[in-house]
């Protein structure tokens, strides 16, 4: 969280009309975020931005974490790791997208996008969104989380068979992991919103 905060200090104090290299990366990065929010919500998505590219970010910047070779410096307590190769970390920001599309679920559309009244049609239905709701954040803790932590174990596996060149094919391809499953919790994050927000055709 240090690190982002220090690099979006650093990429909006000088903020000019005609931008320079460090504007324009990080206004294409927030045009991109916008281009997804568009396509995937609608009219409505731009609002939610700021919670889809928070997590983008952290998600990506905590996975790459696990590539550097902090591995190498051990600890009493263990080694360095990526935060996301921590069930209670993805699982605490799953919590927050369920509360978040929740809330705004239920701003757009009143309790009728959890309610759907009391015939039995209406109870199946409300049963099916609940364990719905229950099971998408389940889901995306565990996708991230078990993606990260094999992936630590396998350079650490591959670490310790041959030190020199042969982890270094295998932490490219986590890099590769780090970006897909950082968009996957992004798009899922959108996906589940424009549900909340948006009637169903």
């Amino acid at each position: 969280m240090l690190f982002l905060i220090v690099v979006a200090f650093v990429a909006t104090r000088k903020l000019a009309l005609v931008p320079g290299k460090a504007q324009v990366a990080c206004e294409a990065v927030i045009n991109m975020f916008y281009g997804f929010a568009d396509t995937m919500v609608g009219e409505k998505g731009r609002a939610h931005v700021p919670l889809a590219a928070s997590l983008f970010l952290f998600i990506l910047t905590a996975n790459l974490s696990g590539q550097l070779p902090l591995r190498l410096f051990h600890l009493k307590e263990g080694e360095f790791a990526s935060p996301t190769n921590d069930i209670n970390m993805t699982a605490a920001m799953a919590i927050i997208v369920l509360i978040y599309y929740i809330v705004v679920g239920i701003k757009a559309k009143g309790f009728r996008f959890i309610y759907h009244g009391l015939s039995f049609n209406g109870i199946i239905l409300t049963l099916v969104d609940l364990l719905e709701m229950i099971t998408r954040p389940l889901s995306l803790a565990i996708r991230l989380y078990a993606n990260i932590l094999a992936g630590e174990i396998l350079v650490t596996i591959v670490l310790g068979a041959c030190a020199y060149a042969a982890p270094i094919p295998v932490m490219l391809f986590e890099i590769l992991v780090a970006f897909i499953q950082a968009v996957v919790f992004m798009m899922l994050t959108f996906s589940y919103i424009s549900s909340s927000v948006n009637d169903e055709h």
